[in-house]
């Protein structure tokens, strides 16, 4: 394994040399969104934080996601949007996150947005502050373990009345799935294609 602040820069690098794919949509029903994917260090590796939803919030009830949200009139930029919705949902302050780049555009299926990852570094340990209106509590993830080769695995989802088949990461009992999933396959195949040992 590289050393961790090597492989952080050479994430930026990698994601400085390449223009994020952007979803085209006509019509003004598509809701523009951002999220970041925040790394830290612990046991001398990276990992990423996700938060489990409440049922209480409008799209996307107990779902594993990203920190996130909708963009707002007042953001100077998709990357501010991020900024701001980590703070707003799990507390982390703005000036701690360090963006390292921008991931592709990925669509929502039915709740119709149109999501703008962000790769960010945040510090560890950290005193989080969630939101309990928005969010049931944080997960860690290793990132290796996105590295698996038996993951993403198929798995039946029971969503609105209906099941259906669709790969999802599943660790410890949390099940990704969705755009967050399609976020960290766009995120893994990148580390991966580039090569670094993580």
């Amino acid at each position: 394994m590289q050393d961790l602040d090597q492989l952080k820069e050479d994430l930026r690098a990698i994601l400085a040399h390449r223009v994020p794919e952007r979803v085209k949509v006509n019509g003004p029903d598509y809701t523009q969104a951002s999220v970041l994917l925040p790394l830290f260090v612990k046991d001398g590796q990276y990992w990423l934080l996700f938060m489990r939803r409440t049922n209480t919030v409008e799209y996307h009830k107990g779902e594993v996601s990203f920190p996130g949200g909708v963009v707002d009139k007042n953001d100077d930029s998709l990357e501010s949007t991020a900024r701001r919705e980590t703070f707003e949902e799990i507390g982390v302050r703005e000036e701690d996150i360090e963006i390292l780049g921008q991931l592709d555009d990925i669509p929502t299926m039915t709740s119709r947005f149109i999501i703008h990852p962000f790769v960010g570094v945040v510090p560890f340990p950290y005193t989080f502050k969630i939101n309990k209106r928005e969010v049931e509590h944080l997960i860690e993830v290793p990132l290796r373990f996105f590295l698996d080769p038996s993951q993403p695995q198929s798995f039946s989802i029971d969503y609105e009345g209906g099941i259906f088949e669709t790969p999802a990461f599943m660790y410890k009992g949390a099940i990704i799935w969705g755009a967050t999933q399609r976020i960290l396959e766009n995120f893994i195949n990148l580390i991966m294609g580039s090569g670094l040992d993580i």
